[in-house]
């Protein structure tokens, strides 16, 4: 059964920086059975209702503004797979989890940008998925644990996101890490290694300096959703952490 990933995909110009964390995701279709399709959750694609990408060729979406010229010249010109869309609906529709499809929208940088690290040359059908943050910590969960079964057809669930993502709190000039950032990913550490659900669906009660690490959760919820497809076997690996610009973390879990 392929395993399932949560990655960080910090600020868009990740794709063009080498260090410790792209040289991890460059590394990783050498280290990993190249799957057949790949389902990925992204932080920057917001819906009321669960929704499934389903265009034939995706366009390339730059939801972002005054960064370098050469981020507006990428594209990742993936293709959805059409039979995996309708899997997919069925095992949420299965699971009580209302959905729909789009047709129309492209990638955003949530989704391009890391792939474009993983699999550069696009040859892999993906299938983009919505985030609601709306939703309970407990029912992010549920609709990862709703395509669990995909894994065991060598399929990639990724979520990406970011575990503490709060942009008005950048120091763009940092070098270093600021210490409630890495206090709250302690925490979050602590929970996801020993699975521990209870406190985790409860983070912005209980973490320390929740409020701060994740203002807004939609960058946060990639993670549960992630976990969700491990829930059988519970084995939870930090593959990586790091930080950009004082508190932006870039961590990848793994979920066996």
């Amino acid at each position: 059964m392929i395993p399932s990933y949560f990655f960080a995909h910090g600020a868009p110009s990740i794709v063009l920086e080498d260090n410790d964390y792209t040289r991890l995701l460059k590394q990783f279709k050498e280290n990993t059975p190249k799957p057949k399709a790949i389902v990925l959750f992204s932080a920057h694609w917001e819906e009321a209702v669960q929704t499934v990408g389903a265009a034939a060729a995706y366009e390339t979406i730059y939801d972002f503004g005054g960064f370098q010229d050469e981020l507006y010249q990428m594209t990742y010109p993936a293709q959805s797979d059409l039979g995996l869309v309708e899997k997919i609906q069925s095992l949420f529709t299965k699971y009580g989890i209302e959905n729909t499809r789009n047709e129309t929208r492209g990638l955003d940088h949530g989704a391009w940008a890391v792939l474009k690290l993983l699999y550069p040359d696009a040859d892999i059908p993906v299938v983009a998925l919505s985030v609601n943050r709306h939703l309970s910590n407990e029912q992010q969960y549920q609709i990862g644990k709703a395509l669990a079964k995909l894994r065991e057809q060598d399929v990639l669930i990724i979520g990406s996101g970011g575990t503490v993502h709060n942009l008005r709190g950048l120091n763009w000039a940092s070098e270093g890490t600021d210490g409630w950032a890495e206090q709250f990913d302690n925490w979050i550490q602590d929970k996801v290694e020993a699975w521990d659900t209870e406190a985790l669906f409860q983070y912005h009660e209980l973490a320390p300096y929740a409020r701060e690490a994740v203002p807004t959760n939609e960058h946060f919820i990639p993670l549960l959703l992630a976990m969700g497809t491990g829930d059988a076997s519970r084995k939870a690996k930090l593959l990586h952490r790091s930080y950009q610009y004082g508190n932006l973390s870039l961590s990848c879990w793994q979920f066996n």
